[in-house]
């Protein structure tokens, strides 16, 4: 089985948990953040690698922006879907595109774990943004991670190839 394209949408169900609502009945605004890292972790993880293995390569990724725009509420209780891709990457930057979404409970039992286009996207929009990271080394100094991981830097790279091509 080939690895999946990072640029591609992963998709990640959870079920929203009592804690994460706020007095309104809502998600509390800041748990979307949380939200977008656990799609990014679990986006890494479909591809075969994780953070833990990147960190043990010297290699950490501070978010330097993060944004995110808040269409519908979604509430207690409620099956939501992140969606997860990488949007840009460089030798030194990558940005990640995400979005929550409702779906019904039986939707997330069959749920993909990658799709290709927008159009793919299951349920309702409730939030949309993403984040931009840089690569940095333990002193937090810019570094490229194709010289320390390799693995990762050819997830990324023909889709870069592909992309400055078509720019």
């Amino acid at each position: 089985m080939s690895t999946p394209s990072l640029f591609n949408w992963h998709l990640h169900s959870i079920r929203v948990r009592y804690q994460e609502t706020d007095r309104m009945g809502v998600v509390f605004h800041a748990n979307y953040a949380t939200w977008f890292e656990i799609g990014r972790t679990e986006l890494i993880r479909a591809a075969g690698l994780t953070y833990a293995a990147i960190e043990e390569r010297g290699l950490l990724l501070p978010v330097v922006e993060l944004r995110c725009r808040y269409i519908q509420p979604a509430r207690y209780d409620d099956t939501v879907v992140i969606c997860t891709r990488v949007a840009e990457s460089s030798s030194v930057r990558i940005a990640f595109d995400s979005q929550v979404r409702r779906i019904a409970e039986p939707e997330a039992k069959r749920l993909p774990s990658f799709v290709a286009s927008d159009a793919d996207l299951p349920g309702e929009l409730l939030a949309e943004g993403g984040t931009r990271h840089v690569w940095v080394n333990s002193q937090w100094r810019p570094v490229r991670p194709d010289k320390l991981l390799p693995d990762l830097s050819r997830l990324l790279a023909p889709e870069r190839a592909n992309r400055e091509e078509e720019a």
